[in-house]
């Protein structure tokens, strides 16, 4: 079965930075589209970023700058770099995988406090 798993989060102080890893399995990697998604308890889960195929990436306006989204597909994994973490980023972090059909990850917790 696919599996998407994810790995990075933690608790960082504001300001600092982590890296979340997705690694993808049993799918043709390549193909997909990744995205990462946020989700806080109440509240709708967020598109963060996302990279298609091609590389092309798209990011939602609050972590511009500050956020960067790659993919190897050698490794079949998907990155994501956060900077200058902010308190506000604190959220369940998930990897999502599209194409003709979609998957996720179980998340990550990613909790920026000081």
């Amino acid at each position: 079965q696919v599996q998407l798993v994810e790995s990075g989060g933690g608790l960082v102080q504001p300001g600092g930075s982590l890296r979340l890893s997705c690694v993808a399995s049993r799918i043709t990697f390549g193909r997909y589209t990744m995205a990462w998604y946020r989700q806080v308890p109440g509240k709708q889960r967020e598109l963060v970023a996302g990279i298609t195929s091609g590389g092309d990436t798209n990011y939602v306006d609050s972590v511009k700058g500050r956020f960067t989204i790659s993919r190897d597909n050698a490794k079949n994994t998907v990155y994501l770099q956060m900077n200058s973490l902010k308190p506000e980023d604190t959220a369940v972090y998930y990897c999502n995988a599209k194409n003709l059909h979609t998957f996720w990850g179980q998340g990550t917790q990613v909790t920026v406090s000081s």
